[in-house]
């Protein structure tokens, strides 16, 4: 059946019935790669093959870690809960988990995770601190209406959400020699291309931050703390109100703009570059610098994608890119701008771009 059909079925059972996403257990994924991908998997095989996790708490850069220099703490201004040796802290919508253990011995537990989840694995690699999953259908969201139980699995292959997930799991270590472990998503929906609906395509939607959160939740139980325990952490994880965003221009250079110090503005940014589909290859925290390349994703050939939509041209004409985004701060006001891979000011309309992705992301 063909995606017109599909979709046409699939509208006719939701209008039957209407189902939550994150009511109760309600999260069933099933991988997308035994099908066509979504995405080609970024390049990382050219990535440094150091053995480091980077360091967000202290002033000091990535090698610096691996050479064993001391790091300051993390700040301590976010809201906390825990629950034995893991515990959640919270940033406006940024949540992540702290775990009092070294990376190295979390690994293996979280990628037993997204397996257990449904999930395969485009990007495994530890030297890093980063594993990525394929794309995903959480078939969940397919209302389990009177015409599905009674079709039964025959046709099961039938049906779609017509989205599809896939999520980053970040892993960097602190100064007390524990790690603190990130999971962002991004998505894709299934979209009719023109007013005749004879054909779709797939394009980005938003992040999904309750959708991190309920993953952080289930990774504290393949960690070790209770189903009800980790719902109570995760419930009482007190809301701290993260600081407005704003696009400006500074001496002619488009940048974001942040009303917080550089610890907070430091760690919402990574975030914001992994929801957003840049690909973070090395850190310097001293210098404030992320080095990031981007690859788009590509839903089938005549697909523009992320990359297309976001710098206005054909993906196939637009190699992997690659940028310093720049955080700087002075007290409590923060500045985000771009530099080009030489690290001179970039001030093109591809600035432009990725300075308004980001500000979008951080509101």
């Amino acid at each position: 059946m063909n995606h017109t059909a599909r979709l046409g079925l699939l509208g006719l059972t939701i209008a039957l019935s209407a189902c939550s996403v994150l009511e109760g257990e309600k999260i069933d994924y099933k991988s997308a790669s035994k099908g066509s991908s979504l995405e080609v998997p970024p390049d990382l095989k050219q990535l440094s093959r150091e053995t480091r996790y980077a360091v967000p708490g202290g002033v000091v850069s990535a090698n610096a870690m691996q050479a064993g220099q001391p790091v300051q703490a993390s700040s301590p201004q976010a809201a906390v809960s825990s629950m034995g040796d893991v515990r959640i802290e919270r940033n406006g919508n940024l949540r992540w988990l702290v775990v009092n253990r070294p990376a190295d011995k979390l690994w293996d537990p979280v990628r037993e995770f997204w397996l257990e989840n449904g999930f395969t694995l485009a990007l495994d690699q530890a030297n890093i601190g980063i594993m990525e999953t394929d794309w995903a259908e959480n078939r969940a969201k397919i209302p389990q209406d009177f015409i599905r139980n009674t079709l039964g699995k025959v046709l099961d292959s039938l049906y779609s959400t017509g989205e599809r997930d896939k999520f980053r799991t970040r892993m960097e270590r602190n100064a007390e020699g524990g790690t603190e472990i990130y999971v962002s998503h991004r998505g894709m929906q299934e979209v009719f291309n023109s007013a005749t609906k004879e054909s779709t395509v797939w394009q980005p939607r938003p992040a999904d931050p309750e959708l991190e959160t309920e993953f952080l939740r289930r990774m504290m139980v393949k960690l070790g703390v209770s189903q009800e325990q980790a719902k109570a952490v995760a419930a009482s994880s007190a809301a701290v109100r993260a600081p407005v965003a704003r696009v400006g221009n500074v001496n002619s250079i488009p940048v974001v703009q942040i009303d917080e110090g550089f610890d907070r503005a430091w760690r919402r940014v990574g975030l914001a570059l992994d929801r957003t589909g840049f690909t973070v290859e090395d850190r310097d925290r001293s210098q404030g610098l992320y080095f990031v390349r981007y690859v788009a994703p590509k839903a089938d050939k005549k697909e523009p994608g992320f990359l297309g939509k976001l710098f206005g041209g054909s993906e196939k004409a637009v190699p992997p890119l690659k940028y310093r985004i720049v955080v700087r701060s002075q007290g409590e006001a923060t500045t985000v701008s771009v530099l080009n891979a030489a690290g001179a000011p970039e001030t093109s309309a591809n600035a432009e771009n990725i300075v308004r992705v980001l500000a979008d992301d951080l509101k």
